[in-house]
Parts: C-alpha cells; sequence; structure tokens
C-alpha cells in the first residue's frame, strides 16, 4: 500500500510570453531611418519631430540623427492638464555644419 497519494495533473500553470515592449533606443542614442525607438500598446509616448507612429503605436525614426524625449503640456478632454511625453529625432547633419562654420 502507498503511503503517499498520487499527485494529480493541472489543467493551471501555464503562461504567455512577454510582448518584448518598451524603449529600444534611448536619449544620446544615434539611429539611421525606420529604426524602433519605442514598442508600445497605446499611446505612452507619442511621436515628435523625426519621429512617426506605425499602426501597432510602434514609434520610429524618419531620419538619421540622436535620440532625445521631451515633455509638453497637453489639455486632455475633460479639461485637465496633463504631461505628454514626445520621443524626436535631433537631425545629426546640422550639428556637423555647425561645427564646420565655427572653424
Amino acid at each position: 500500500m502507498s503511503h503517499k497519494k498520487a499527485g494529480g495533473s493541472t489543467s493551471l500553470g501555464r503562461d504567455s510570453r512577454g510582448q518584448r515592449l518598451g524603449v529600444k533606443t534611448y536619449g544620446g542614442q544615434k539611429v539611421k531611418p525606420g529604426m524602433i525607438i519605442i514598442r508600445q500598446k497605446g499611446t505612452k509616448f507619442h511621436p515628435g519631430e523625426g519621429v512617426r507612429r506605425g499602426k501597432d503605436d510602434t514609434l520610429y525614426s524618419l531620419r538619421e540623427g540622436e535620440v532625445y524625449f521631451s515633455k509638453k503640456k497637453a489639455v486632455r478632454f475633460d479639461s485637465r492638464l496633463r504631461f505628454r511625453k514626445f520621443a524626436n529625432v535631433k537631425d545629426s547633419s546640422l550639428k556637423k555644419k555647425k561645427k564646420q562654420t565655427i572653424k
């Protein structure tokens, strides 16, 4: 006779894989056109200058440059003021031109 009860099977105990969302390119990093800056669901971050939003809310760069993030005040639908976060790409070609004119 057994002294332990047999372990039963369970229909639970599963979990789905993560969706790999989040910031992929941080502030100060260089990007090329089409590189993904942020993968997100919804608009936690909004597209700023040099950035476009894909159909799945992914933010990607339109030009070569350096990523930086900013905040702006925005009035919501219920007239409350909230900060909105923006992802931007600073054009790197402008930086090079300024350095050449200084010399």
